[in-house]
């Protein structure tokens, strides 16, 4: 494995029964950075996550994860290793400080008041760490559980959809986490169904299905897109999506706040289908397109999901 790697995996395959969870997937994710790990639900983020930090055991493939073999060293890629889930999963009625001693003993951590007391004070708990969990808003849980998960100091952080249910200022205040600690040289793979969150990551990859579809920066996975997309913007725009949806050569046609985003992969084709539909009211601009607008491509381009669930 290249020392520089923290994930060197290769032809992952998750079964469940007759069902292929993940499909032999390839990640070579560099120590240091942040990734994002993208897709609809059910398309194996999550198991493709379990099985690089040793919590599944994979039915084919191989891989080292922190220079360690996925198969046969999983327990020492946990010990290096932060998982937080999307679930909540400390304990609701201790108080913050009695969540973060227990994590402490439960990782054998030294010197552990010390310890308990400079991770509340990193993450800006120590004012609220007599407050019961249970109590607490869904940006402070999140802020509760990252503590938890990266006081015994991993190499590695998984994040599976932290943010979800959270407020914005929230979500904010925690990828200044996420990057900070990325400054460390923690490497960092979360999973996420936001885009300006996937716009913070070094590199994003999409998964549909079991697959891998794409992966790169932001303005590469645009790229690889192949997309023209189109912003309409006046007086009755909104009224002219049902029009447009399901027209020949409009591959989306989605709302962007009072705007219209319509994509595609032939420009002509588009300006036609847009001209022939239109009014004067409304003005059509090409613009460059988001990465909302390429994931929404992705998905469709990958179709309904024909996996047996049995």
């Amino acid at each position: 494995m290249d020392a520089g790697l923290a994930i060197d995996v290769h032809g992952l395959v998750k079964r469940f029964g007759s069902k292929t969870a993940v499909d032999g997937v390839d990640i070579q994710m560099p120590r240091g950075e942040v990734w994002g790990f993208l897709g609809p639900n059910g398309s194996g983020k999550t198991t493709t996550i379990r099985m690089i930090c040793g919590l599944l055991r994979v039915t084919e493939g191989e891989g080292q994860c922190l220079g360690y073999d996925i198969q046969r060293e999983a327990a020492r890629i946990k010990s290096e290793t932060g998982y937080m889930t999307q679930k909540f999963s400390f304990w609701s009625d201790m108080t913050i400080r009695e969540n973060i001693e227990f994590v402490s003993r439960l990782y054998g951590l030294p010197h552990m008041r010390r310890t308990v007391d400079e991770t509340l004070e990193k993450l800006g708990l120590a004012h609220r760490q007599h407050q019961l969990a249970g109590a607490l808003s869904g940006g402070w849980k999140q802020r509760l559980a990252l503590a938890a998960v990266t006081m015994h100091k991993p190499q590695l952080l998984l994040l599976d959809e932290p943010t979800a249910g959270v407020d914005p200022q929230a979500r904010r205040d925690f990828w200044d986490e996420i990057h900070e600690l990325s400054l460390t040289g923690m490497t960092v793979l979360v999973s996420t169904h936001y885009m300006d969150e996937a716009e913070r990551c070094d590199r994003i990859v999409y998964l549909a299905h079991g697959h891998k579809i794409v992966e790169g920066t932001v303005p590469e996975v645009i790229e690889k897109s192949h997309l023209a997309t189109f912003r309409g913007e006046g007086a009755g725009v909104r009224q002219l999506a049902h029009a447009l949806k399901g027209q020949p050569g409009l591959d989306s046609v989605a709302y962007f706040g009072s705007a219209l985003h319509v994509s595609g992969r032939d420009a002509a084709r588009i300006r036609s289908v847009l001209d022939q539909n239109s009014s004067g009211d409304v003005t059509w601009k090409e613009v460059r397109p988001s990465l909302e607008d390429a994931f929404i491509s992705l998905m469709s381009e990958a179709g309904e999901d024909a996996r047996e669930y049995t």
